[in-house]
């Protein structure tokens, strides 16, 4: 099994759609380049921000290998495979193997709220059907489950497949508990934009960022930052991820809001897939002026 370096920004990015809402790898490879150059350590194709809820296993499956065809193997790429099943859930991995993702992130199963020697034994099947790796993917605003410190170390004590963790819970006492468990077997990644630096400071290895599809450099720079000791400025660079995190992500649907953002830099982000729609004008003018006081900073 080949590991992949998981250290960095890695950006969980968006999935074009035409305004009928089919898949438009077109402009799926236009922002991928545009990721490429800003920096970004890795890609995380059908992701959340990728609305990976309405993506079919066909649709899934474009989206992967036009990604992992564009980046070319210039930065790991990170295929989010999970479901409701565990039997699909290996195939959607199988298939992200098959078609040269480095690695699986995977989300906790969540509709029926199972047990976590359920979840144990759901990790443990799909580490024995497939060879790349796993991260696992804590993501209790979207699934409600939120997993406990005690149980993520147990899963990697007996599971050698994991590699990584996507903590979005942005609980900062769970995360810092995490590192001090297995910071040292396996890579702890912040998935909220506003724990980023904490997480960095206390042993993470880096964050996976939907703000970074709008903000690549400004992500890169915070970890870049960071790396070489310059706490002050870092300190600065997440107080500007956070203020732009707060607009793009949680004061509208991010999936719209980023979309927006991205068209108004030029880039064909296309339209989010219904039943999300597209931004109010009114919302509209808060991600345009976002974008023109970010300019000037």
């Amino acid at each position: 099994m080949r590991k992949p370096v998981l250290n960095g920004i890695f950006i969980p990015h968006i999935t074009p759609f035409t305004h009928e809402g089919e898949l438009d790898l077109k402009a799926l490879r236009i922002c991928v380049k545009f990721w490429l150059e800003s920096g970004v350590s890795g890609f995380v194709p059908c992701g959340s921000n990728g609305e990976a809820p309405y993506l079919n296993r066909q649709e899934r499956m474009k989206v992967i290998e036009t990604v992992v065809d564009e980046v070319n193997g210039k930065a790991p790429v990170i295929a989010e495979t999970g479901s409701m099943s565990t039997k699909e859930t290996i195939e959607f991995t199988k298939d992200a193997e098959a078609l040269g993702a480095d690695a699986a992130l995977i989300v906790t199963p969540f509709y029926f709220k199972p047990a976590n020697r359920e979840m144990q034994e759901h990790y443990r099947l799909i580490s024995e059907a497939v060879d790349i790796p796993i991260v696992v993917y804590n993501v209790p605003i979207f699934t409600g489950l939120m997993l406990e410190v005690a149980f993520i170390h147990q899963l990697i004590s007996e599971n050698k497949k994991i590699i990584g963790l996507k903590d979005s819970s942005g609980n900062i006492g769970a995360i810092t508990e995490t590192i001090r468990l297995v910071g040292e077997e396996i890579s702890v990644l912040a998935g909220t934009a506003d724990v980023t630096l904490p997480t960095l400071l206390l042993g993470g290895k880096g964050a996976v960022l939907a703000v970074a599809n709008v903000f690549p450099k400004l992500c890169t720079q915070l970890y870049e930052t960071f790396k070489s000791g310059k706490y002050e400025e870092a300190k600065r660079l997440q107080m500007q991820i956070t203020f732009v995190n707060e607009i793009l992500v949680k004061r509208y649907n991010q999936l719209s809001a980023i979309k927006e953002a991205l068209k108004l830099l030029g880039l064909p982000a296309g339209y989010p897939r219904k039943p999300a729609l597209p931004l109010e004008d009114k919302e509209k003018e808060v991600i345009q002026n976002l974008l023109k006081q970010m300019d000037e900073q």
